[in-house]
């Protein structure tokens, strides 16, 4: 039966606009691929990539995108943490590549659809892969110059000035000390720095120079630093030392370069009073340093070694040393308590 508005054995004549069409057996498909020329590693399962996409249906409408939200989207990869579609399209991605992914509604937000995406749609991405890792990932070091002598390694306790540039890896620079016109100094090993940049400056030469790439959970992880490192971004570290002191051994904050006097208390105690007090301990060491006969650790503040030297002598607290509390520490001449 016609309906009331329609008459009886009338022909019909209907628009029709073709949004979109699929097949239920079809995959993903990925266009306008865009690969650097330089591409040495591709995405895999269990990748974790940080990229920036546009999101349209087909007829061009927009649906979302990270761009107007100022920040990548970051994810795993092939794990399901994503729509089934571009969990797929984002594998073997190289940093720094574009590529359009095009998800049939299976692949993507199915029937029901989400938000303002309908129900059925076929939806594509245009993305742009900004950087990846693997949370299995340590540092990479390439060196690109070592000096004729390079046999005086930096290690853990080396005091280090050496300059760097901090960038991503797409090249957007983050920081550089040859900008600020002065050197970065650090104690190695002292948790001055990143973990990855610790393990980037050892078993260095001065007059080196290499370039360092730190994963995330090696970096400023998945936080980032407010304003300066996004969040879970691989940094690249071109750094150059300049100067290396060497440190001294582990545990140590002063040494004896020769032998230990045996009237050490009565050196210290120039008045004979029997006491030593901080400013008599302070002005010995210190004059022991000038004259070569005593190191104390490079990097820190010498008044806070001597101090804390001076405090671990002094044992019951009363700001003076005596020859009593000295001499318990004697068969431990070499230490920083000395």
């Amino acid at each position: 039966t016609a309906r009331k508005d329609i008459p009886g054995q009338a022909s019909l004549v209907f628009d029709v606009v073709l949004l979109d069409l699929h097949n239920p057996k079809d995959g993903i498909s990925i266009e306008n691929k865009v690969v650097p020329e330089n591409c040495e590693r591709q995405s895999q399962s269990g990748d974790f990539l940080r990229y920036h996409y546009n999101g349209t249906l087909l007829d061009g409408t927009f649906f979302d995108s990270s761009y107007s939200r100022n920040r990548t989207f970051d994810t795993y990869i092939g794990q399901g943490y994503v729509i089934a579609g571009i969990d797929e399209g984002l594998l073997g991605v190289c940093v720094g590549e574009k590529r359009r992914i095009v998800v049939p509604p299976h692949l993507g937000y199915g029937e029901e659809g989400r938000g303002n995406i309908p129900g059925s749609a076929v939806l594509v991405f245009d993305i742009h892969v900004i950087d990846f890792h693997n949370p299995s990932d340590s540092i990479s070091i390439t060196s690109h110059y070592k000096p004729p002598d390079c046999s005086v390694l930096s290690k853990k306790g080396d005091y280090l000035k050496y300059h760097y540039n901090a960038s991503l890896l797409d090249g957007t620079l983050l920081d550089s000390t040859w900008n600020l016109g002065k050197t970065y100094n650090i104690v190695l090993g002292s948790g001055q720095v990143v973990l990855g940049m610790d393990m980037g400056l050892r078993e260095m030469c001065v007059g080196e120079k290499r370039t360092v790439i730190i994963p995330p959970h090696l970096g400023y992880g998945e936080a980032g630093v407010d304003g300066e490192v996004p969040g879970s971004a691989v940094l690249v570290f071109d750094i150059e030392l300049l100067e290396l002191v060497a440190g001294l051994p582990e545990g140590y904050m002063f040494i004896w370069n020769g032998e230990v006097s045996p009237n050490l208390f009565e050196e210290i105690d120039k008045n004979g009073d029997g006491e030593v007090l901080l400013e008599e301990f302070s002005e010995y060491i210190h004059a022991q340093v000038a004259s070569g006969k005593g190191k104390l650790a490079p990097g820190f503040d010498a008044e806070m070694i001597v101090k804390n030297m001076f405090t671990n002598q002094d044992r019951n607290g009363d700001g003076k040393v005596t020859a009593e509390e000295f001499k318990l520490k004697d068969q431990e001449a070499k230490h920083d308590e000395l």
